[in-house]
């Protein structure tokens, strides 16, 4: 008994020690991760922020594109397509895409003299509205610069790599806010602002990344599912395990085809990689553009539709609905000869995943409920943005004139619960696992060898 009495301040004070190297690896690579993650969140943020507008900036910018005068009847789209085909005799027809409203023009995207351009022709006199380039259309350089930087793959694996450090940073962000000690609500739940600026400081911080914390980490997973690494992969498991499109969406026998429909047009995530289906009847006059829309208008499809035309004798007609609103979305294929639907892929036939993914993007995009929808996308935005420059200015006041700054952490096996925790991440977000050994590596084979680099990072 009298051995244990003199053991307990012992083993309180190895338990103390070992919640303060916790606490300082902890502390360690929330700094790591916001110095890595900051610029890039300001810059997904301002791009996330500006294309929750994209239609209201839009229909601003491209006003005589897109506005016609509605009248009781509509000229045939063979008609159209052959006022574009006067205007671009070599140009291929891509796709079709009715307006959507009664004061909407109709776009015709062709590939022209290499160019990709979009022809806007008005549905009541059949005359073109003029062209627009689709390299320079400005919303879509934003999307560009939000996805990947305007980078292609690279970039694409940039942007994920910082949302997967992002998640990192929430996490270990959330333990840092954590009170040990309840004293009351401020410094926790709203900052403190007349306890002096180094308090003051630090809430601002810290206080509405806890608010924040949970918009944050939505925007990251529902944006992920676009990635080309993490989405790709997510996208497989969600098909192998059932949860992608069932057998249910073809009307006669499923295709062995080795072509996805991401592959011919672009259509909704969940499909994405469902199988492209063969017209069966070849040789015939291909069916006109006029019976296509005629059918998806019969089929019900959403307005918001465009019409991918085949390329090949074996091709099909899509059909393709981008709507706002995540249950309409549509995706049908269309034997061009017969004019038999092959296959119909609803909202309604999605897995769970695929449901759950549906409105996390058009909850993401800012669509699915509208102005109250753009504006929370808004707000959250915003905050990161606050975030993200008060932490980064929290750093630059704290650090020492030659260091960056961070606590000295104990090496990381010694820490094996902060070690479990890493390592989850780490196989949760394959490329943020990645650059978790990378860096160790470079700790260790490096920056351990480098006096004045040690020095820095306080390693």
């Amino acid at each position: 008994m009298g051995n244990d009495k003199r053991n307990q301040p012992a083993r309180e004070e190895k338990k103390q020690d070992k919640g303060g190297q916790f606490y300082k690896s902890v502390w360690r690579w929330h700094l790591y991760a916001g110095v890595l993650v900051a610029p890039l969140l300001v810059l997904l943020a301002i791009t996330g922020s500006v294309y929750l507008f994209k239609a209201e900036i839009e229909n601003v910018l491209y006003a005589d594109y897109y506005e016609v005068q509605a009248q009781e009847e509509r000229v045939a789209v063979s008609e159209q397509l052959s006022e574009v085909n006067q205007l671009y005799p070599e140009a291929i027809i891509k796709s079709y895409r009715p307006g959507e409203t009664d004061e909407r023009s109709s776009e015709v995207k062709i590939d022209a003299s290499g160019e990709s351009l979009t022809v806007f022709i008005n549905p009541y006199t059949g005359e073109s509205l003029g062209e627009l380039n689709n390299d320079d259309r400005i919303m879509d350089k934003i999307e560009e610069i939000h996805g990947e930087l305007m980078a292609g793959t690279l970039g694409d694996r940039v942007v994920e790599l910082a949302a997967s450090w992002a998640v990192i940073l929430i996490v270990t962000g959330l333990f840092l806010w954590f009170p040990k000690k309840m004293n009351g609500a401020g410094g926790v739940l709203f900052p403190r602002l007349r306890q002096g600026s180094k308090i003051r400081r630090r809430d601002l911080h810290v206080v509405p990344a806890f608010w924040l914390s949970a918009g944050l980490l939505f925007l990251i997973m529902t944006g992920l599912p676009w990635s080309g690494f993490w989405g790709t992969n997510f996208q497989t498991l969600a098909t192998n395990t059932g949860e992608g499109y069932p057998p249910s969406v073809w009307v006669g026998n499923a295709p062995a085809s080795d072509v996805e429909t991401q592959d011919i047009a672009e259509v909704p995530w969940a499909a994405e990689t469902l199988d492209v289906p063969l017209s069966s009847v070849q040789g015939l006059v291909p069916l006109s553009l006029d019976k296509v829309v005629e059918i998806a208008d019969a089929e019900g499809v959403h307005p918001s539709y465009s019409v991918f035309i085949p390329q090949e004798p074996e091709g099909v007609y899509t059909l393709s609905a981008f709507p706002p609103k995540a249950q309409d979305e549509a995706t049908i294929h269309i034997d061009q000869y017969s004019g038999a639907v092959l296959a119909d892929y609803r909202y309604d036939n999605y897995g769970v995943i695929g449901k759950v993914v549906a409105w996390g993007i058009t909850l993401h995009k800012g669509s699915q409920f509208g102005l109250i929808n753009q504006l929370i996308s808004l707000f959250i935005c915003l905050g990161i943005i606050f975030v993200a420059v008060s932490g980064v200015y929290l750093w630059w006041k704290r650090k020492p004139k030659k260091s960056m700054g961070a606590p000295k952490a104990p090496p990381l096996f010694k820490t094996k619960s902060f070690l479990v925790l890493m390592v989850v991440l780490g196989l949760l977000f394959p490329l943020a696992g990645l650059s978790m050994v990378v860096v160790w590596l470079l700790d260790k084979l490096v920056f351990q060898h480098i006096p004045a680099m040690k020095r820095w990072l306080n390693a």
